[in-house]
This record gives C-alpha cells, structure tokens and sequence, in this order.
C-alpha cells in the first residue's frame, strides 16, 4: 500500500511541475540568481576583515610572544591582542567599539563566554593553540541585536 501511495503521490507532484512550467514557468536565470543571493548573503555574513595591525605593532608578525589583529565587517571593529603566556596558553585581550551584549571564544567544539566590561573590553586567559574564533553579539541602531563573528585565525 505504501508503494501504491508514493507512486500515486510522485504521479501527481510530476503532474504539477509540467503545469506549472506551462502556464508560470520560471523565469531563465532564476536557479542560478538564487544560488548567487545565497552565496552573497553568507559572505555577508561570515565576511570580517583581517589585518595585522601596522606600525607600533609591525614587529609582532614575527615569531615574537604577542600579535595583534584587528576584524571589522564595517559596522563593528574588534581589534585582539594575543599574548604567549608563561605556561605556553595565550592571552586574548579585545575590544569592542559597539554595544556587546555577549562575547564567545570558539575553539573546534569548545565555546566559553565572558562579560564585556566598560568600554567594550574582554579578555580570555588559558587559551589553547589552535583555530580560534571569537563571536560577539552586539546591540546596533534602534537595539537592533546583531551577531559579529570573526574569521577563524591561528593562536
């Protein structure tokens, strides 16, 4: 019987399609031009800039103790200062110059938060090596609440 009934159902979804694609048939580019605005509304999304900081701070692109990077998506920057700890971890100090609501240090499967403090600063101890990624969520015009995320970068 529930052969019968997928049959019967795949007869009448294939009846559909060749109906609707005669009398409202999509117009030519659409599947491509969807794939497009998807592709485009996750770069919009997932897209934050990454620089070394110059100047002061250019001696940091060697293999020195600290670096500092800095990410923005053009409404939000974050600028980070990593530091190699005594014992090997890092030390993630940021800041914010938006409204953070809550702040996320990501590592592989490993999340834990921390509360912004006056003037949009945060700070981890015993970060581990690795891929790292911090996520903010962070309150915008007329408290609009928003999500800034960085790209993943090495510690």
């Amino acid at each position: 019987m529930e052969h019968e009934d997928f049959a019967a159902d795949a007869a009448m979804f294939a009846h559909l399609r060749a109906m609707w694609r005669e009398h409202d048939p999509e117009p030519a580019g659409l599947v491509d031009r969807m794939v497009a605005a998807v592709a485009v509304e996750d770069l919009t999304r997932e897209y934050a800039l990454l620089t070394m900081v110059e100047g002061e701070y250019a001696e940091v692109r060697g293999e020195g103790d600290t670096s500092t990077l800095q990410f923005s998506d053009g409404e939000t920057s974050v600028p980070l200062h990593v530091t190699v700890t005594e014992d090997g971890d890092r030390r993630i100090d940021g800041w914010v110059d938006a409204a953070a609501v809550a702040v996320r240090l990501v590592q592989g499967d490993h999340e834990r938060g921390t509360e912004p403090g006056e003037h949009g600063r945060f700070a981890f101890d015993g970060v581990r090596a690795g891929l790292t990624r911090v996520r903010l969520t962070v309150r915008g015009v007329g408290d609009e609440v928003r999500e800034f995320q960085t790209p993943q970068f090495e510690v």
